[in-house]
């Protein structure tokens, strides 16, 4: 049995993923809460991962899907970082392979954790070991070719959309990711990011021979989202946005279903519309990695709007639409811990010391 864990960070994202063989991965850090405010509910993310991980100090892929502050607060303090002394030190959690769009490492002008961790993916990248990158801007090249390196040797570590990530896959951990963005495509002969620079990925789990299928969204747009749909569907890889779990983007914003709020409900451009509710399974579970949904309007997601649509969706499918910052409770939020096995996904809390099954997706054929 696999599990998925969610964390009740406010409106940031991290999600633990722990296979059957004991291999993580952890998409995006982002350790929000304030440890001065005794009626701040966002989790101790840093002492939930520590727990997660027992004895064990080194995580097979962290994946910063893109270096915002709500998807990597607190990361240089609680990572061992290759490239330089002072983040180094007993404590600290080694990243075997870290997972960082192109972007990460061509973006200028940043500040904070985004700088240090620019600084962790330009070491890697250059050193040749320890990274994956998401997508192959002519500017990459152009990266290498500065610091004297033959982009020809550095091919292995870069990952295209369309293509799944070699660190995993089925037969050996029971998991392979898919990458959808960013995506890069030639225009009047340079190659150039035609879209958010953020990592938006398919996980598909196997457990004897049953599939369950997990999207991460991270905080994209729904213009980006569309021509994700397009360029799948114009490829015929449906199957690789089709999910049974779905990680819904940016805090379940508006912006990322269409171009206008909406009164009661947002309505969803023609391709979301598609993703959502053509390409979910019986029994989908829609997560918003978020604060709870407000009653009024509010200029910061989420957005009561786009959280009605979800909602609505998940009723459809006879699954569930689940907040973060709500589960199991708004008084006293706890990680959303997700099991997936031979019969789909479960989700669980902690009863008197027992994992209990609170909602399960419907049985299918593998």
């Amino acid at each position: 049995m696999h599990t998925v864990t969610f964390f009740p960070i406010g409106n940031a994202d991290s999600c633990l993923i722990e296979l059957e063989n004991g291999r993580r991965a952890l998409f995006d850090f982002a350790d929000m809460r304030n440890p001065n405010d005794e009626n701040d509910k966002r989790c101790d993310l840093a002492q939930e991962i520590r727990d997660r991980m027992g004895k064990h100090k080194e995580i097979d892929v962290v994946a910063f899907t893109h270096l915002d502050t709500d998807h990597c607060k607190g990361a240089k303090d609680f990572f061992h970082l290759e490239h330089a002394e002072k983040y180094q030190g007993e404590g600290r959690y080694k990243i075997k392979t870290m997972w960082v769009p192109a972007n990460a490492i061509l973006e200028v002008g940043v500040k904070g954790q985004a700088r240090t961790l620019r600084a962790e993916a330009r070491h890697r990248f250059i050193a040749g070991e320890g990274i994956r990158v998401f997508s192959q801007p002519d500017e990459l090249d152009e990266f290498l070719i500065d610091r004297g390196i033959d982009p020809d040797q550095r091919r292995n570590l870069i990952t295209d959309a369309g293509t799944l990530c070699p660190e995993f896959n089925l037969d050996h951990d029971g998991v392979e990711f898919f990458a959808h963005s960013p995506f890069a495509e030639r225009e009047d002969g340079v190659i150039v990011v035609r879209n958010d620079s953020a990592i938006f990925a398919q996980a598909t789990f196997e457990v004897d021979g049953e599939q369950t299928r997990l999207i991460l969204s991270a905080d994209i747009g729904h213009e980006t989202i569309a021509e994700i749909v397009r360029v799948t569907q114009d490829h015929g890889h449906d199957d690789r946005l089709a999910w049974d779990i779905n990680n819904v983007p940016h805090h379940s914003s508006y912006t990322s279903l269409g171009p206008d709020k909406g009164e009661d409900e947002t309505e969803p451009t023609d391709n979301l519309k598609w993703l959502y509710e053509d390409q979910g399974r019986a029994g989908g579970l829609l997560v918003s990695t978020s604060c709870s949904i407000p009653d009024e309007d509010s200029l910061q997601p989420p957005h009561r709007q786009a959280a009605a649509y979800y909602s609505r969706v998940a009723k459809e499918l006879g699954g569930s639409y689940v907040v973060t910052m709500e589960h199991p409770s708004i008084d006293a939020p706890k990680p959303l811990v997700i099991e997936i096995g031979t019969k789909g996904y479960a989700i669980r809390k902690k009863a008197g010391g027992a994992p209990t099954v609170l909602t399960s997706a419907t049985p299918r054929a593998g």
